[in-house]
Formats: C-alpha cells, sequence, structure tokens
C-alpha cells in the first residue's frame, strides 16, 4: 500500500493519457443532470469531482451510493458508472437501471460485469489498469470523471492543467509530505480521529475517514463546518483523552466558514487535542490532491505504527462471500 500511494502522482499522469486516449461519445438528448454510481474507493472519486465542480457546473449532480435510482434519472440525465472491479453488486444494479431508463451512460472501471455491459449496450467505456486494491487508485476514477465532465462540457476547460499542477506540487512536496504524515499520525496513535471540515472539502474528509478505517483498521468520524456548528458541538461537554481532532483547511476558504473554525478551536481544545491541515495549491483541484495525498501517507504511518497490514480487508471480503450466497 505504501508503494502505491508513492506512485500517486504517477498514477495521475497515466490517468490523464488514457483520458486522452478514449473516445466517448456526445448525448443524443439535452443532459439535464448527473448521477453517479460508486461505492466505497470506486465511489469517493464522484464525491470529490462532485464538490470540485460545485461553484461553475450548471446542472445539479447526484451520487448515489445505493442499489437504486432516484425518479428522476431519465434520457436527460449523464449516467457514470464507477466501479473499479466492475462487479460492484449496488453500482451494477442503478447500471440495469439507467440502461434502461436510456440515460447517457459512461462507464469507469478496470473489466467485470460493468464492462460486459458496457460492450453489450454499446455505451462509453473508460478501462483503467486493474489487480490493485480500489482505494489505491483514486487518480484514475477522480480523472476519469473529470475528463466525462469535461467532455460534456460540464467543468472548467483548465482541468487538465491544474490536474498537471497537482502531480508537479506532490511530486516536488514528497519529503515533506512524509515528515508532515508522520508528525500527525504518531498524535493519532492510539487515538480516536474527529476530522472536520468545511462542505466544500467533505469528500476529501469522507476520503481520509476511510483510509484511516481501510489502511489504519481504526475507527473514526468526521462532521462539515456549518452543519457540525448546528448540532455536534454541544457535544463537546467533557474531556476526552482518547480523541484527537483533525482540522482540514485550506487559505482562501470563506471567511465566516474560518470564523467557525477559530471559535469552534475555543471549545473543542478544553476537551481534546487539536491538529490542523493546511493544503498546498493555487487551484481547488490542487489543494485536493495535496490533501488527498498527505492524508494517504498519514493512514499507511500510521498502520505502520500500529503494526497492521495496511491492504488487508479479510472483514469485507467476509461480507461480500456472505453477499453473493443469498
Amino acid at each position: 500500500m505504501k508503494q502505491l500511494i508513492e506512485n500517486f502522482s504517477k498514477q495521475l499522469s497515466e490517468a490523464i493519457k488514457i483520458g486522452e486516449a478514449v473516445k466517448l461519445t456526445p448525448s443524443a438528448n439535452k443532459i439535464r443532470n448527473v448521477f453517479i454510481a460508486g461505492l466505497g474507493g470506486s465511489g469517493i472519486g464522484g464525491s470529490i469531482v462532485n464538490e470540485l465542480v460545485y461553484d461553475h457546473c450548471k446542472i445539479p449532480v447526484t451520487v448515489g451510493k445505493g442499489y437504486f435510482l432516484p425518479d428522476f434519472v431519465d434520457e436527460n440525465t449523464l449516467f457514470i458508472a464507477s466501479s473499479y472491479s466492475g462487479n460492484t453488486e449496488e453500482t451494477l444494479a442503478c447500471l440495469e437501471q439507467a440502461i434502461k431508463r436510456n440515460a447517457k451512460i459512461v462507464c469507469i472501471t478496470s473489466g467485470g460485469k460493468v464492462a460486459e455491459l458496457a460492450i453489450k449496450n454499446k455505451l462509453d467505456i473508460m478501462v483503467v489498469p486493474g489487480g490493485m486494491p480500489p482505494r489505491a487508485c483514486l487518480g484514475y476514477s477522480l480523472t476519469q470523471l473529470l475528463f466525462v465532465f469535461g467532455f460534456h462540457d460540464l467543468t472548467e476547460k483548465t482541468f487538465k492543467k491544474h490536474l498537471q499542477n497537482g502531480i508537479a506540487l506532490i511530486d516536488a512536496e514528497k519529503n515533506q509530505l512524509i515528515k508532515q504524515a508522520e508528525e500527525v499520525a504518531s498524535k493519532l496513535k492510539g487515538k480516536i480521529p474527529v476530522i472536520y471540515c468545511t462542505t466544500n472539502n467533505e469528500g476529501i474528509a469522507i476520503r481520509f475517514r476511510q483510509q484511516l478505517n481501510e489502511n489504519a483498521k481504526i475507527l473514526c468520524w468526521h462532521h462539515v463546518i456549518p452543519e457540525m456548528n448546528h448540532n455536534e458541538l454541544v457535544g463537546w461537554t467533557e474531556q476526552h483523552n482518547n480523541i484527537h481532532v483533525i482540522i482540514l483547511r485550506n487559505n482562501g476558504d470563506y471567511e465566516r466558514n474560518n470564523l467557525r473554525i477559530e471559535i469552534n478551536k475555543e471549545v473543542i481544545k478544553k476537551y481534546a487535542t487539536i491538529t490542523e491541515i493546511y493544503s498546498k495549491g493555487n487551484s481547488a483541484i490542487e489543494k485536493a490532491i495535496y490533501t488527498i495525498h498527505l492524508c494517504d501517507w498519514i493512514s499507511v504511518v500510521l498502520a505502520d505504527e500500529r503494526g497492521v497490514d495496511a491492504v488487508e480487508v479479510n472483514v469485507i471480503n467476509q461480507l461480500k462471500s456472505h453477499l453473493a450466497k443469498s
């Protein structure tokens, strides 16, 4: 897993080449909404891209993580099935429904049943290299999603340049990223992490939580500012020596949210320790790439410190095995 994370920039570069080579087709109907189906490591790219295009995409984007499509999905929907293995049963169920509803469909996968359905139904498909844990392939799904959005004029044309800048950034910052990851991981050892972020960073916070779950084999939770100021903040009323709070931040975030964070810190520091993680980069995409990479490093360094195998996910495999028998 450490090697896979170290190769994140190479994966992003390869993903750009894949995106450039794929021949997508225009929709026969006007696209009025986007629905991205995907779960876990395959689906988190959809959540992050949804936030990256939030301030300039002119139509609504929904990310689904279940078995069923909302009623609004129809022939005017751009439906994207993101399943790294190609066998995610929830995503397959949604894909079959999208086919019946004549949605404009794009599949992002390494193969499996998703690829079979795409070929059978002559759907657009973006094939990425297989054989790795899905959570280690975010660079592929994130990049291909941006290419799909770009092809359909749903994001800024500069997205590829921002991706390339993000790659250069994490390569240049490699040693500092690992050093910072070691510092943060040492604070998290023996603690329950609580991750806070603002609304434009929730996908990245979820990604961090999932990486801590799967790589470091620990429980944690996340919440979002300002929503948590209307509920969770009230829960900070007693000492929690077993909790360490991580706040994900960007320079240039909305001033009212920055003010909220400062007030939250005054409340929380009475009861738990806090670490703030600032992104680097000049665009939302660059900042996302930097923070994702740093948090991935934190998760594998913490796995080492806990003496656990960052790759194995036996309990998930057992669950899938039981489901397959039912």
